[in-house]
């Protein structure tokens, strides 16, 4: 097979024959052996049955059906995990990207050898307040952070090979740096193309300023991933060996100054010297902890799985 398109959606029933028709279309026109795989978050329209229908007159058409709102990294998780085509196309249900960029993409994989291309929307009919300065500003600390050099890392539609895909683990709310897990797992050619982006036909955007705020949590915590996923201790332990000599420091300085040279004076408890002594003895103890718990937790098995699915369309 030669692609294989993944589309979560959530509450999207009146864009997806429309989007079915044209991924179809170019699919056809470009001769292409192909599967759709239509992922329903937790929708509360009628999306499931139009997914149900396309799939009955359609038979690339494929369907898995959550049990609710697990999230579109969840979303892209499943998807992932059943797609059979040699490139993997991801793009949103809410007809803001165009399938027209599919041959494109496919051929930077297949022919230019890249193992990722994401889409850059260059021109944005977005809120220029709610959504475009936030994006920039979102993008830029991504670059600085990861090292990897997009433009638009929130862009839904990209391109992945096959094995990208398989060897990459896509949960919480990572979807938006798959770019950076993809890298984290090896796979370093990776491209950005110009693409389309088209003004929503339907219905309204289900993310606020919020998803903003934690994408940079969600960066902060990539970052540590990054560094330190492995070696949890190399950070801890490095932190609290600092605060332990910071808090052994202080303490023999005020052991030295009340034995031999002001044994008369304040009551060690009485200076601030103690207090600073006493946190950063506990805070460095705290760090040593966090640190072996950090290495404890990587050697324990953990059930990557964070969906239930409902239903299944179409799937030998």
């Amino acid at each position: 097979m030669n692609i294989s398109v993944v589309i979560p959606l959530l509450n999207e029933q009146d864009s997806l024959n429309e989007l079915h028709d044209w991924i179809a279309k170019v699919m056809q026109a470009n001769h292409y052996s192909y599967e759709i795989i239509f992922i329903d978050d937790g929708s509360t329209d009628e999306s499931w049955r139009v997914i149900t229908q396309l799939s009955a007159n359609n038979k690339h058409v494929k369907g898995i059906r959550f049990f609710k709102n697990f999230g579109k990294s969840q979303a892209l998780h499943a998807g992932f995990e059943i797609a059979q085509g040699d490139v993997i196309i991801t793009m949103d249900a809410d007809l803001q990207d165009n399938p027209e960029e599919i041959p494109d993409l496919y051929n930077m994989i297949m022919s230019d050898g890249f193992d990722l291309v994401s889409g850059w929307k260059k021109k944005r009919y977005d809120s220029i307040l709610s959504k475009n300065l936030p994006s920039k500003l979102f993008n830029w600390a991504a670059r600085q952070t990861s090292g990897v050099k997009l433009n638009d890392f929130n862009c839904g539609l990209k391109a992945y090979k096959n094995d990208l895909v398989k060897n990459i683990d896509v949960n919480g709310e990572m979807h938006r740096y798959i770019p950076v897990l993809a890298k984290n797992a090896g796979f370093i050619k990776i491209a950005e193309k110009v693409v389309v982006h088209q003004a929503r036909k339907y219905g309204e955007t289900k993310f606020g300023m919020d998803r903003f705020i934690h994408g940079f949590l969600d960066l902060i915590t990539i970052w540590f991933l990054s560094r330190f996923g492995k070696r949890p201790m190399h950070l801890f332990g490095a932190l609290g060996a600092i605060m332990l000599i910071i808090g052994f420091g202080f303490s023999l300085y005020l052991g030295i100054d009340k034995i031999f040279l002001n044994p008369t004076g304040r009551l060690i408890t009485q200076r601030p010297q103690f207090y600073i002594a006493l946190s950063t003895m506990i805070i460095g103890t705290q760090f040593f902890v966090a640190g072996f718990l950090g290495e404890i937790i990587l050697r324990t098995k953990q059930d990557k799985k964070r969906y239930a699915i409902k239903e299944y369309l179409n799937l030998n």
